[in-house]
């Protein structure tokens, strides 16, 4: 009986134990700051012919509107379509918006896909695919590379009625492909399919928050160790005029089409088209990896507006609810913020809401001199819908970057419906420099669904002191190689226009160009190679490939069909010649380090330095064959390191 006793007694102290350290660490985990989560790479389409996110800035910051005509490509009846009356069926009084005038393009070869399934495709999951492929590039990182990883994608989408317009132009769409061409689930599905990866594929629709949700949904599993990189981002175009029609009936619609945020002159919101995509990595991911941040997601929240006062009207308590819990998220308070990229639709309802909810929160205990300022993209786009969130995250990592606030358009004067008085909030009718402060720069970005799903999101500048050192490169006998590629060869010459606008903008050193054009890129089927000492040299190589000209300085190919990678065959005994290696030694950090160890591993077994043989120091002789032969390993080896740092993957090595 006592031995039970004892037992009883000792399993109860374990139990207690355990259950301390349980307590111990749920507090370290509640009072634990959520990871700030790095934005490593950004891709983009928008109205205007906005194609990327440099673009994007500059679109914004020249303060352009990128509203026009409908499009005349895709079987609307543009004649029947336009009608004053609001009161008219099947017509709209608004006959601009902001479109994506080439959405039909795609180029299905590239990813694989055959003509007859990229007609069923809905150009939604197309421009996902390209967006996707674009943002892991924008990352450094060559997307094939991911194949295998757990990287998720997390997508959102609000409009499917491509199939609709397909039936209104007899367009035969192939039997087989339109379930997965259509379903909305499939535009995150394929994302991961065609890029191999096998982390959470998830879509999203909560109508005009959605891409701001995926953000917060990401950076959570991101959190969660569900994925170690997640593609977050939303995309919309509107195959029909629905969108048109059946908000006109509403009078929800501006009537030029333009979204006048927060303005007196507002008078309802203007449709229009995008996508963007972001990648996304827990921040101590990001440094131990060297990706470039961007900037970070410091903390998120999305709520739901409940019974409310109408299943679509915006509901203020509730926005002042999502962001007090999306500042607790970040543990920051309202000063901490200093601009806020709004949602901002333009309607004489939906902003007086958003603007007091912004004033009841953000604008107090704030002086006048650092008032919270605000704006909206959609002044310069329209309102994109699902792709509408993730856009004002791009303008505002763009604005930190480059130090201002860009001016929102369209504001003949502040909304009378708005009490300014009763808080610290200025709207950007100037393009503004951001404030200096003791602090990180932040913004806060608002996305307001339909659906009465809310979010909000807070971006910080990137912290300076974690910016990756440069790569270190010194090709041998100054000549730089500058590797094209694409899946067709039409497609390797557009990349060479496209490298040479961008050597001519760039001060980037050629070297550095000619290290990310193998490195953080796809290398694919059709090939060429750029060869030149210099910018100048490389440049009218990359021209005359892109021009179709021949050149002395351009070698083009296409590649034999394997994976098989690259193999490297090492010369035997004979090769060798007094001072090999040497410049290499002072010139190429990859090189001299495993230089090092190599020497370190053969210490033990020689009574020479291979260091000093190399730069024929001492009294070494390199032609004994007990020297040679070690020393030629050495240095094959370090040559290997060197071509697989300018991203040659060795899949043999032959000696």
């Amino acid at each position: 009986m006592a031995n039970d006793e004892a037992k009883l007694l000792d399993h109860l102290k374990w139990v207690t134990a355990e259950l301390r350290d349980t307590r111990q660490r749920l507090r370290a985990a509640e009072s634990a700051e959520p990871e700030p989560i790095a934005i490593i790479g950004m891709a983009c389409r928008y109205p205007g012919g906005v194609a990327s996110a440099d673009q994007l800035w500059e679109m914004v910051a020249s303060g352009r509107d990128a509203v026009g005509p409908f499009p005349a490509d895709r079987g609307w009846d543009l004649d029947s379509l336009f009608d004053s009356d609001p009161d008219r069926p099947g017509t709209s009084y608004v006959r601009e918006g902001g479109f994506l005038y080439d959405a039909g393009e795609f180029d299905a070869g590239f990813f694989g896909i055959s003509p007859r399934e990229a007609l069923a495709m809905d150009p939604q999951q197309r421009l996902l695919l390209e967006t996707a492929w674009e943002a892991i590039e924008n990352a450094k990182i060559a997307p094939h590379t991911l194949l295998g990883t757990d990287t998720g994608v997390f997508a959102g989408i609000n409009t499917n009625d491509y199939m609709i317009l397909s039936a209104i132009t007899g367009q035969d769409v192939p039997e087989g492909y339109v379930v997965t061409g259509s379903a909305t689930s499939v535009a995150s599905g394929r994302v991961s399919y065609v890029l191999g990866l096998e982390g959470p594929a998830v879509t999203i629709d909560t109508a005009c928050s959605s891409s701001l949700v995926t953000i917060h949904m990401a950076a959570q599993a991101l959190r969660g160790g569900e994925c170690s990189l997640a593609l977050a981002g939303g995309v919309t175009v509107m195959a029909t005029p629905g969108g048109f029609t059946e908000f006109s009936r509403q009078r929800g619609l501006a009537a030029d089409g333009r979204c006048k945020s927060f303005a007196g002159a507002a008078d309802g919101t203007g449709w229009s088209e995008g996508v963007g995509v972001l990648l996304l990595e827990r921040l101590s991911d990001a440094r131990r990896n060297g990706h470039r941040v961007l900037a970070v997601v410091r903390g998120s929240a999305v709520n739901q507006d409940g019974a409310s006062n109408g299943l679509t009207a915006p509901n203020g308590p509730s926005q002042q609810r999502v962001i007090r819990q999306a500042l607790a998220n970040a543990r920051l308070a309202p000063g901490d913020v200093d601009a806020v990229e709004a949602h901002g639709t333009g309607t004489t309802l939906g902003d007086p809401i958003e603007a007091q909810a912004l004033l009841a929160t953000y604008g107090q205990g704030r002086s006048e001199e650092r008032p919270l300022w605000l704006g909206s993209i959609k002044s310069n786009i329209g309102h994109t819908q699902a792709a509408a969130g993730v856009a004002g995250v791009i303008k505002m990592v763009q604005a930190m970057r480059h130090g201002v606030m860009p001016a929102s358009l369209h504001i003949d004067e502040p909304s009378p419906h708005v009490d300014w008085g009763t808080g610290a909030v200025e709207l950007l009718r100037d393009a503004t420099p951001w404030p200096e402060t003791d602090r990180p720069k932040r913004a806060a970005v608002s996305a307001f669904g339909m659906s009465g799903t809310n979010a909000h999101v807070i971006v910080e500048e990137a912290p300076e002191e974690e910016e990756p050192r440069a790569v270190e490169l010194a090709p041998v006998g100054g000549v730089v190689p500058w590797v094209v590629s694409g899946q067709s060869a039409d497609a390797a010459r557009a990349q060479a226009r496209r490298l040479v606008e961008f050597a001519v903008t760039s001060d980037a050193d050629a070297a550095a160009v000619g290290w990310s054009l193998v490195a953080s890129r796809s290398v694919l089927d059709h090939r060429a190679v750029v060869l030149g000492q210099d910018r100048d040299q490389l440049t009218a190589g990359a021209r005359a490939l892109a021009d179709d000209m021949p050149s002395a300085a351009v070698v083009t190919g296409e590649a034999v069909a394997s994976d098989a990678g690259a193999v490297l065959v090492f010369p035997g005994q004979g090769a060798q010649w007094r001072g090999m290696g040497v410049g290499l030694l002072g010139s190429s950090p990859v090189f001299a380090a495993r230089i090092a160890e190599c020497e370190a591993a053969l210490a033990p077994f020689v009574d020479w330095s291979l260091t000093e043989v190399l730069r024929g120091e001492g009294e070494t002789d390199l032609a004994r064959v007990d020297v040679v032969q070690p020393v030629l390993w050495a240095v094959m080896v370090s040559l290997a390191s060197v071509w697989e740092s300018y991203g040659v993957r060795p899949a043999a090595v032959v000696g």
